[in-house]
This record gives structure tokens, C-alpha cells and sequence, in this order.
């Protein structure tokens, strides 16, 4: 079936329409057969590069609100989620993508056998499409039903003749080999790819955005999108947005499904459990290796001063697994996770209210005190792990002012840090985007403290 371009029509109140287009010449696969009243299959997501399974948490939420199980889903949680520089060569606590795709196919293998499904359908985030790809066209074609790549880089973060061995080179021999052929996708299973309207950092002409500032890339805004494959662009949502923002999961849902979703929003359960992972940061690279010894203590805390109402609600010490929890919580509370793991800050992690229990509540501890921390009384990071904060597209403020450390454009930024000096140590501070609003406070750097006012959407 050959597409024409056309307007998809809106998913929710002002979130950006969505358009799909199509390669010159390329044909796309039809939507999947899934019916009104069909089971869907077994969702797996999976996330992108140097990211843990937590930031699917939201999507989850939203499925389970449209009746989607949740032990029908699964994430991934890569050993070692960062991407090596050359794909050939062993670097520490990185990881090939033969190493991701082996890993992939386990986590497959496992939800097939957990739901006794045929086939399951993939979800992934920037570099675990690369991932999905790779399963699918190595010998995974039959386990799998649909494939929804969301800000992949299929074509290359960069396009050029050196570096052949990096795994996000669109001429290097990864992406080469996934691409070749007049169909870029492989038959039986159904793709759709999600892409930016031109605010995808790993999609820019331009190489400023990978450190090359003038240096032509080989890629275009197009860069995602796959012959063959369905392909949406979503607007001027960024290069996280496009897998985890409304918007994104209105289209994921209705593609798996066969159905539009019967909420966007997610409706709050009546009672909470919360766990998750502690990992760590082995020599500096961001792992989801489990950390044992770390303890996590968690305070419910007034939404609007940011102060702690009683003792901890949970206290737990993590055992060679890196588990914590369960907690029991109320979704209406705010909370404050402090995290004490060996060798890192103790780090106070503020966040909104859970609407709904998830067992990917997972905690890194923060980043050590530098060289540029060192006349701070206090250090507090507003983080974004769902997006990147977009100047002048989006309300962002933090302790009342727009940060002056988030760049304007196109959206690359997913953390602001604010240093205050001695005599402001505990005060509040208040992390605000969109619509939702955080109240931390300032701890002590000199105590080796740090906190994080850390957003949900």
C-alpha cells in the first residue's frame, strides 16, 4: 500500500499534529491487523543509548490505563547501555551491538515464555532500535509482530567514510548492513518509524549538535525514517519526546493495537508500590549494573515548601541484586529519595506524585562535586529524563528564572544546575516545566550532597 501524505488527526488537546511521509519511491508496510477486540501482544520496550528500562515508566502507565496488562509488558534494562566508540573494539563497561542484540533476544525469549504469546511487539528508543533492527533481520523476524523505532538514527547520526566501525555512522558497516536492499525493513514483521519535525539533535545537517560545529553530517531530519516502513513525523517534539511524550504513545498505541487509545491521560490507582534498581557509574560510564550496599531512604515531603512531613516512609539497603522496595505510597504524595551509595554524593532525588506503582523506579546517584562546584554552598540539578528542555518552546524555570546553562533552539539539554552559595543552603527551590512543578531543597555541598529535582514528564 503506498501512502500519500496526509494529516494525522490530533491526540490530545494542543500536542503537536502529526504528518506521515514516505521516502521518494518507498513503499510502506499497511497498518497491523490488529482489530477492535484483538489481543494486543506483548509489548517489550526498549531504550536508547547510555538510558535505563525507568523511562518507559510513563508509557507503561498510559497502557495499563488503556487496559493493556501489565504483565504483558516488559522493558529492558541494557547490562551496558552506552554505545562503544568502535563497535570491533572492547571498551569498559560499553557495549557492542552484538552484545545488545543478544540481550534483546533473550529478553524476547523471556516475555514469549512469561505470556506463552507467538509473537511480541518492540518498541525502542533512539539506539535500541538500532537493537530492534538487528534482532529482527539476524534470525528474529518470527518472534516478533511489530516494530515501532522512535528517534532511531537508522541513516546515521553522521554519514562519512571515517569512523566505519562506529555503530551510529550511516555509511559505516553496521547501518550499511541493516539498510541494504531496495526495502530497508524486513518482511512479516510491521514498522513504523516516529521522527521530529527538524528538533531532533541526532538528526541535524549541521554537525554543532555532536560536537563539530560547520562539519556537514550526511543526515537530514529524515534521517529516521525507513523505506518500507510507516513513518510519522510528530512535530516539533525532540529526539527523547518522540518515544516518550503523549503524543508519541497516542501513535505506539494505536500501531500495536489497531485502535486509537481510550485516554491519553493516566488514571491514578488507589494505592502505590514503588521499587526499582540502585546502579552505578563504574570509572564515570553510566551502567545499569546493579550497586549492593546502597541504602535508599524515602520521605514524603510538603509539595509546596519541599520540607519533610514525618520519618521515612520506606528505609531498604540494597543486596548484591541492587533492589529496593517495595514501598507502599499513597499517589497523591510528593516524595524525596535519598540515596547513599559507596563512593558517590548522598544525593536527595525530589519527584511529583506516582500516580500509579511501577517496579522501574530506578536510582543513580548524582554526578561527584567538581572543579566547578567548589565555591558552592549548595548544588541543585533540575532534570528532564523524558525530553530535553527547548528554548523558547517550553516553560522551563528553575528557582524562578529560565537557566542560563539550557541552550535555545533545538532541544539538547535534559538538565540545569544551579549553585548557590553558603547562606542559601536550605532553602527551597522551585523546578518548574510545563505544567509540572518541583519543590527541592538545598543541601549541604560541603557535607558531599547534592539534590535533584528529577521531572516525570
Amino acid at each position: 500500500m503506498t501512502l500519500s501524505r496526509r494529516t494525522i488527526l490530533q491526540a490530545a488537546g494542543s500536542l503537536p499534529l502529526a504528518v506521515a511521509s514516505l521516502r521518494t519511491g518507498a513503499w510502506a508496510q499497511a497498518a497491523p491487523a490488529a482489530a477492535p477486540g484483538t489481543e494486543v501482544p506483548p509489548i517489550l520496550f526498549v531504550h536508547g543509548n547510555g538510558d535505563y528500562d525507568a523511562l518507559w515508566m510513563t508509557t507503561m502507565w498510559r497502557m495499563e490505563t488503556n487496559g493493556i496488562a501489565r504483565d504483558r509488558m516488559a522493558a529492558i534494562n541494557f547490562t551496558d547501555p552506552l554505545a562503544r566508540s568502535d563497535d570491533k573494539v572492547e571498551q569498559a563497561n560499553r557495549s557492542s551491538t552484538e552484545d545488545q542484540r543478544r540481550e534483546l533476544a533473550a529478553a524476547i525469549a523471556e516475555l514469549k515464555r512469561r505470556t506463552g504469546a507467538p509473537r511480541v511487539a518492540l518498541v525502542g528508543s533512539s539506539r535500541g532500535g538500532n537493537a530492534i533492527r538487528n534482532v529482527i533481520k539476524n534470525g528474529g523476524a518470527g518472534d516478533v509482530s511489530h516494530a515501532v523505532l522512535c528517534g532511531t538514527p537508522n541513516h546515521g547520526v553522521f554519514a562519512t567514510d571515517d569512523q566505519p566501525n562506529n555503530e551510529f555512522n550511516g555509511r559505516g558497516a553496521f547501518l550499511r548492513g541493516l539498510n541494504e536492499g531496495e526495502s530497508e525493513v524486513t518482511p512479516g514483521v510491521a514498522f513504523l518509524t516516529l521522527r521530529s519535525d527538524g528538533m531532533d539533535k541526532y538528526a541535524q545537517a549541521d554537525g554543532r549538535f555532536i560536537g563539530k560545529p560547520g562539519t556537514p553530517t550526511g543526515v537530514t531530519n529524515e534521517g529516521p525514517e525507513l523505506k518500507g516502513a510507516t513513518n510519522l513525523v510528530l512535530g516539533a517534539l525532540d529526539h527523547r519526546e518522540v518515544a516518550f511524550h503523549p503524543r508519541a504513545f497516542r501513535e505506539i498505541y494505536k500501531f500495536i493495537a489497531g485502535r486509537e487509545p481510550t485516554r491519553i491521560a493516566i488514571v491514578p490507582e488507589a494505592s502505590v508500590k514503588l521499587s526499582g534498581l540502585v546502579t552505578g557509574t563504574p570509572g564515570g560510564v553510566s551502567t545499569n549494573r546493579p550497586v549492593a550496599g546502597a541504602t535508599v531512604d524515602i520521605f514524603r515531603i510538603d509539595p509546596d515548601t519541599g520540607e519533610r512531613k514525618g520519618g521515612a516512609v520506606h528505609s531498604a539497603t540494597t543486596g548484591a541484586d541492587g533492589r529496593w522496595g517495595p514501598a507502599q505510597i499513597d499517589p497523591s504524595w510528593s516524595l524525596e529519595f535519598v540515596l547513599t551509595s559507596p563512593g558517590a554524593p548522598i544525593t536527595h532525588i525530589y519527584r511529583s506524585p506516582f500516580p500509579r506503582s511501577s517496579d522501574v523506579v530506578h536510582l543513580r546517584a548524582a554526578r561527584p562535586l567538581g572543579p566547578a562546584d567548589k565555591d558552592a554552598g549548595a548544588v541543585v540539578i533540575m532534570s528532564r529524563p523524558r525530553g530535553y528542555f527547548g528554548l523558547p518552546r517550553d516553560v522551563v524555570l528553575f528557582d524562578g528564572k529560565e537557566p542560563a546553562d539550557v541552550k535555545p533552539g533545538v532541544p539538547t539539554d535534559s538538565a540545569a544546575t544551579l549553585r548557590l552559595p553558603a547562606s542559601e543552603v536550605g532553602r527551597n527551590i522551585v523546578a518548574e516545566f510545563g505544567e509540572e512543578r518541583i519543590v527541592a531543597r538545598a543541601w549541604p555541598a560541603l557535607e558531599n550532597r547534592i539534590a535533584i529535582a528529577e521531572l516525570t514528564y
